[in-house]
């Protein structure tokens, strides 16, 4: 969206100047392999992506907040004075779930208003939500000299998403859009917080994020559940070894005492969780190798398992692979982010790409009766303002 049109809407939405608009942005991100991995303490391989959502704020000499979106009509205003509670679904509380953190730490605020324009579609799987709060939480900080670096702005993030609006995400989405790099994906341990920025040296392949269009919501799916059975395994497991998270586990030990859980859902949750993360650690190293027929075979690997063990992808996502490995030239295609729909992301010949979303595209409404979206992926910067 052209910053100045967003000015001049800024403007006519709370009667004010364009002049002391300030203006801050956040990505989306994509992860190419490591999924549900992270709440389990885990590695994940996510990069952040060139589009993301632009925040324009500005002061308004009243005791409110005021929150306005391009991409919605709705519309809120808040008293600056906590307690902030959340009342229903808007999509406001989750700019205000990062103020709530923010006034946990005493901050005295004025009043603000803000200006959300997104081009993430919303539900794709994208991270929308996490890149509003991200947003959020380093607009906040700057313009109140708070001083939090990113990674505390991360992490408040991440508890504003947990805490008020109810979704046990793990901190992979909010560390991707807050410390991502141009042209260089992150090796993040998400128990530790280490990582490592990758270069994403795919010469002669693209990204293709391919879109089911069908949404979902986080808090509304069996993504809570899933977190809930993850639990249910570390306490079964923890009867032979005491662990505090599934990846603390190698495979091979999996294997030596996984008949402890008994339940054969619930080992299969734990198999998908710790076999992923094995994934995710040869695909870092064949990505440095340049291996990217191996990293493709890894991402196949990744989609099977969250098929067949973690059961979080659906006839959609599905159909989008299974129509993908078709192409020739396709390397890898798996689903991204949490499931139930969202998206996919394939490694692409750069000379089959205008076949692969021709023929996909065929394929795909044939059998689901949708039609989807590409984008070929830029890999860009993490947070930041811009003017």
């Amino acid at each position: 969206m052209d910053l100045q049109i967003l000015k001049k809407q800024f403007a006519s939405i709370y009667n004010t100047e364009e002049k002391g608009i300030k203006v801050y942005f956040a990505p989306g991100r994509v992860n190419l392999i490591g999924e549900h991995t992270d709440y389990n303490g885990g590695y994940v391989f996510p990069c952040a992506l060139n589009f993301g959502t632009t925040l324009l704020i500005k002061e308004n000499h009243k005791d409110i907040f005021r929150f306005a979106t391009t991409n919605f009509e709705y519309t809120g205003e808040i008293s600056i004075k906590p307690p902030f509670v959340k009342k229903g679904k808007e999509w406001y509380y989750y700019p205000l779930g990062v103020i709530d953190q923010f006034s946990k730490m005493g901050i005295s605020f004025r009043g603000l208003d803000f200006l959300f324009s997104g081009d993430i579609p919303n539900g794709a799987g994208l991270s929308s939500s996490a890149s509003i709060e991200m947003v959020t939480a380093f607009a906040v900080n700057d313009i109140f000299s708070v001083g939090k670096d990113m990674i505390s702005l991360v992490k408040m993030s991440q508890k504003a998403e947990n805490q008020f609006i109810g979704v046990n995400c793990g901190i992979m989405d909010q560390f991707s859009i807050g410390m991502g790099a141009e042209s260089k994906a992150i090796f993040l341990n998400c128990d530790s917080l280490d990582y490592e920025l990758v270069p994403l040296v795919i010469k002669g392949h693209k990204l293709i994020i391919s879109n089911t269009n069908k949404r979902r919501g986080l808090a509304d799916s069996k993504y809570n559940e899933r977190r809930s059975e993850c639990d249910t395994a570390v306490a079964n497991l923890s009867q032979v070894k005491k662990i505090k998270n599934l990846s603390e586990l190698s495979y091979s030990r999996f294997l030596e005492i996984n008949d402890m859980i008994t339940n054969p859902v619930i080992r299969r949750r734990a198999k998908h969780v710790i076999s992923e993360n094995q994934r995710v650690l040869d695909a870092v190293e064949a990505l440095k190798a340049g291996d990217l027929i191996l990293f493709g075979q890894l991402m196949n690997a990744s989609h099977d398992s969250l098929r067949d063990d973690y059961e979080v992808t659906g006839i959609e996502l599905d159909t989008l692979v299974e129509e993908a490995r078709k192409i020739p030239g396709v390397l890898g295609s798996r689903m991204t982010g949490a499931g139930f729909g969202g998206c996919t992301v394939s490694l692409v010949a750069e000379d089959s790409v205008d076949e692969f979303i021709e023929q996909v595209a065929i394929g795909y409404l044939e059998r689901t009766g949708l039609n989807p979206d590409f984008y070929v992926a830029e890999v860009g910067d993490g947070t930041k303002r811009i003017e």
